[in-house]
């Protein structure tokens, strides 16, 4: 039920957000602060976010966020207390249920504190909330989060990412992809390794795109792993695409995306970050299922692999399984056949038309 003091001509002074990590995640939260923007205006709006995670969100208008970083321990929270030390907030939306997101969210002092229904919640986060949404089964994660404005009466009837990039991000993309050609952009990575394809396959996809006539890029993170990986890629690679694996920002990494015609990438936070700009994505879905954490905006062009994985691993079908169920088993991602990909790829180029 909506919180009674709440309504548009008596809104809440201020709302504090707790949702730290992961990029995919953060991208998905940035709807529901566009929503309480258009809604609340006056409302003050605070967001507890991560270190890398506030280089992709921290310069959104109207928003204060308060780092907390979680590779620095205990003084990580102690420096997160001291910036929250004699503030209270009319509401805190606990968008995240992981143990130290639960602790950490004992330092944000709010009346009304809302967390999940007792099924998506884990790790005593019911200890740290004092009203939930409501229990349902079968949204994608960025709907979740966009439940977290109903105990406050108001509902997400528009998603609306406009994360900012700025000038030099956009210059560093054109100088790298100049002109308009299509373009199929490939992160391979994610943070989750058993979501990763593997390199010889995706080389394969690449070099299919590039005899068709389109420019092929890879990018990836400064990670030795990242690296190690883009190079068994190229490695498979006949036609060289362009490399710029660890030479980009987030912020590079957005303007890349709106340059480029296709997105190729398994479940990760590039994957919603592509998303969140506006640009089709291929996605690779095994260990995970894409009606939960695909490309919100369109899965058209995503190879779903999930139910297939839920029948070799579990023995049952992906519709006998708990919803949000993930599948990250050695393997997995190999029941994603690199003629399937191709055959997605060569659909989205038929309809986006002919190479010039």
């Amino acid at each position: 039920m909506p919180h009674a003091a709440f309504s548009a001509a008596n809104p809440p002074s201020s709302i504090c957000l707790l949702r730290t990590s992961a990029l995919g995640d953060v991208t998905h939260v940035v709807p529901l602060v566009r929503t309480l923007q258009a809604q609340w205006p006056q409302t003050r709006l605070t967001w507890i976010v991560g270190k890398l995670e506030r280089k992709l969100v921290g310069d959104i208008a109207g928003v204060e966020f308060l780092v907390f970083d979680k590779s620095a321990g205990w003084s990580g929270v102690a420096a997160l207390r001291r910036q929250l030390a004699g503030r209270r907030f009319d509401a805190l939306l606990h968008l995240q249920v992981a143990l130290r997101a639960n602790l950490i969210s004992a330092l944000v002092c709010a009346d009304l504190r809302i967390g999940y229904d007792p099924a998506r919640s884990k790790d005593l986060h019911g200890l740290f909330v004092n009203a939930r949404i409501a229990a349902r089964s079968g949204e994608h994660v960025l709907d979740a989060m966009a439940s977290f404005l109903e105990p406050l009466g108001l509902h997400q009837a528009k998603v609306e990412w406009n994360i900012p990039i700025p000038d030099s991000a956009h210059t560093f993309a054109a100088t790298h992809l100049p002109g308009d050609v299509p373009t199929l952009l490939v992160s391979p990575c994610s943070s989750h390794r058993a979501r990763n394809w593997m390199p010889d396959r995706y080389a394969a996809v690449m070099d299919h795109a590039a005899a068709r006539g389109w420019r092929v890029v890879l990018c990836g993170g400064p990670s030795a792993f990242e690296r190690e990986f883009g190079d068994a890629i190229l490695a498979g690679c006949a036609q060289k695409p362009i490399d710029l694996v660890g030479r980009d920002t987030l912020k590079q990494f957005l303007a890349l995306c709106q340059r480029a015609t296709l997105v190729l990438t398994p479940d990760s936070g590039p994957m919603h970050m592509a998303n969140a700009v506006g640009t089709k994505v291929l996605g690779l879905h095994a260990a995970s299922n894409p009606n939960r954490s695909g490309p919100y905006s369109d899965r058209r062009w995503c190879v779903d692999r999930y139910d297939a994985a839920a029948r070799r691993f579990r023995g049952k079908p992906a519709s006998a399984l708990p919803w949000g169920t993930k599948l990250e088993y050695p393997g997995v991602m190999e029941l994603i056949e690199t003629d399937a990909v191709i055959e997605r790829f060569d659909a989205f180029a038929a309809q986006a038309g002919p190479a010039p």
